[in-house]
């Protein structure tokens, strides 16, 4: 069948720890979960009920073969995660201070990554054409091969449905903002969407304040919508039909690393649903806060009646 939701990119195994407020020196125990920003997106959008798919590659190892298990127990289909030999599939290890305190360390990311090895002569330009949304990440724009076949396929993508680009600014995968903004700026040519925090936007464009960063998006770099996440100070999401400022929701943090997924897959059930910007960006926001009270990402996303409830908004159904 069609995929609804395709993306392409990052994909590890989060070892995440079981106790907050500490250094992972003093750790003692901890617990494995499926992680990487599109891999997470595809999950949270199977939670949802879509049909989900990732584009990625692992090692070829016992994580990798964890990664194929994983995401067939969400209900994402595998079919395009393949492995490299002689690449081990990466691992990220987090500190949890809340309520904004996450040091993230990524390992078996450098020299380079399995998932940055995708090649363009390995997409199904089909499947990427035909799927609802196509969701991609300038975090698989940061080195070769990656980044060419990430821009061939948002090209063979020709803006047809819904086609994403997720910000996910991640310094320590890049050079500098300078070497990044014009590959990003490259990638925006193709997308329909642009999704970001207040940094990732100020990477993109060179704005941090919201609405010029939301307007540097769409005017300049020829983006439909702009959805700009600003944390404490709420959603600035910018359509034809204007701003549309989506409140804050106050939640007590445990694990603030998932909630930018959880909310992309989430922002993607409400636009396959036809939803106006503003009632889709509610329902995202809402799902990220979720995901803030929760340990993991990958595991820790909501369904759609979690999310209706905590709304307390059936229609949200």
């Amino acid at each position: 069948m069609t995929l609804e939701v395709l993306t392409i990119g990052r994909v590890g195994v989060d070892i995440y720890p079981n106790q907050a407020g500490v250094g992972l020196e003093d750790v003692t125990t901890f617990t494995k979960y499926l992680g990487g920003s599109a891999t997470n997106v595809a999950v949270a959008a199977a939670r949802h009920g879509r049909r989900s798919a990732v584009i990625t590659r692992t090692g070829a190892d016992p994580l990798g073969r964890f990664v194929h298990r994983a995401l067939t127990g969400y209900g994402v289909d595998d079919r395009f995660v393949s492995a490299v030999d002689g690449l081990a599939t990466p691992v990220t290890l987090c500190e949890i201070f809340p309520p904004d305190d996450f040091p993230i360390y990524f390992y078996g990311r450098t020299p380079t990554a399995p998932d940055l090895q995708i090649t363009a002569g390995e997409l199904d330009l089909d499947a990427i054409r035909s799927a609802g949304i196509f969701w991609a990440t300038v975090t698989g724009l940061c080195q070769e091969p990656s980044r060419t076949a990430t821009l061939e396929a948002l090209e063979a993508r020709g803006k047809n449905g819904i086609t994403v680009l997720d910000l996910d600014w991640r310094p320590m995968f890049w050079e500098s903002r300078e070497a990044a903004r014009p590959i990003i700026q490259e990638a925006l040519r193709h997308v329909t969407h642009a999704v970001g925090n207040l940094d990732e936007a100020e990477t993109a464009v060179g704005a941090r304040d919201p609405h010029a960063a939301a307007k540097a998006l769409r005017e300049q770099h020829g983006v439909d919508v702009a959805v700009v996440k600003q944390g404490p100070k709420g959603v600035l999401a910018v359509d034809d039909t204007g701003e549309h400022e989506v409140a804050p929701i106050l939640v007590d943090v445990l694990n603030g690393l998932g909630a930018g997924d959880a909310f992309g897959g989430a922002l993607c059930h409400g636009l396959l649903a036809g939803w106006p910007l503003d009632r889709a960006t509610r329902f995202a926001n809402a799902a990220g806060a979720i995901v803030a009270t929760r340990l993991a990402c990958s595991d820790a996303m909501p369904t759609t009646a979690e999310v209706a409830a905590f709304l307390g908004d059936a229609d949200a159904r």
